[in-house]
């Protein structure tokens, strides 16, 4: 693990297969493997690697069937059952992401983290796209939540450190999809507002619009100020970003523990289909030692 605070070195070397970066911090494409047929220990360890190195991994023409998917996706982890999947008669471990012209709403059209409002998030998420806008658009933004905190001042990141904020799944599953809560109600949790990468020891900025309702021990009005700033600097900072355009065919995997994404519903009224499989963590966000 790499020192809290320090920024490791990535590489665009592995024994595997090929990457091409996005950005020199923020996504690369893989190159010279196979997501249909089981992997190989060395693939996997590759895999892993590079998630850890570059966030955000584009596989190009995957041809899957939803097994294939899920198998790629359990090297991480046990898989996650989304919390509106509750309501739904499909496989529980599949996320269905279909947006056309009769849509209310395109899922993830706003900047977030997946299911953060979770008491253990997902680590990650791997959305495989088979459909394609005709038109062009539909594409896939990331932030590079590392480099949101680096762009802090220090007496900022010192006191964001010390607090916690509310994540509560009420606040898209219902005010924005309009979804019916399960029993109970949808998840609600608390989660430090920094965190530290369990893998690289880096520090994370942990909060975001999709979940985020409020952070603890601040007035009200402290509160949405500071949080709207902290959204504004993810939102107006192109340099945090780098942009998925997707192929049909094309599977992404990101590091929910420090990336957000914004899927950008720019192609009304044309279509676009995928299905998201998501990997439970297996422990919850850690707050910076001692604070």
């Amino acid at each position: 693990m790499t020192a809290v605070g320090t920024t490791p070195t990535t590489t665009r070397d592995y024994e595997t297969f090929e990457v091409s970066t996005l950005t020199p911090h923020l996504g690369a494409e893989v190159r010279g493997i196979d997501l249909s047929v089981p992997l190989d220990e060395a693939q996997v360890a590759d895999v892993r690697r590079a998630f850890a190195d570059w966030g955000v991994l584009v596989f190009r023409d995957q041809h899957l069937d939803r097994e294939a998917h899920k198998a790629f996706a359990r090297h991480f982890g046990h898989l996650h059952v989304h919390p509106m999947n509750h309501a739904r008669k499909q496989d529980p471990e599949i996320l269905i992401v279909k947006t056309t012209a009769e849509s209310a709403y395109t899922a993830g059209d706003a900047w977030h983290a997946d299911v953060t409002c979770d008491e253990i998030p997902p680590l990650g998420s791997a959305l495989y796209i088979t459909e394609v806008p005709e038109g062009g658009g539909g594409d896939t933004l990331f932030a590079d939540m590392y480099m949101a905190y680096d762009e802090l001042s220090p007496t900022m990141q010192s006191f964001l450190e010390g607090l916690t904020a509310v994540h509560d799944g009420a606040i898209p599953y219902v005010g924005s999809y309009k979804s019916t809560p399960p029993e109970g109600g949808y998840p609600r949790n608390e989660h430090p507002v920094i965190t530290v990468h369990p893998v690289t020891g880096r520090k994370v900025l942990y909060v975001n619009p999709g979940f985020t309702s409020h952070i603890k021990g601040l007035k009200r009005w402290e509160s949405k100020a500071l949080l709207q700033a902290l959204y504004d600097l993810v939102a107006t900072s192109p340099k945090l970003h780098c942009r998925v355009r997707w192929e049909p065919n094309t599977l992404t995997l990101w590091d929910n523990r420090c990336v957000q994404h914004h899927a950008v519903w720019d192609y009304y009224p044309n279509s676009r289909y995928g299905e998201r499989v998501s990997i439970l963590d297996d422990v919850r966000p850690q707050g910076v030692a001692g604070r």
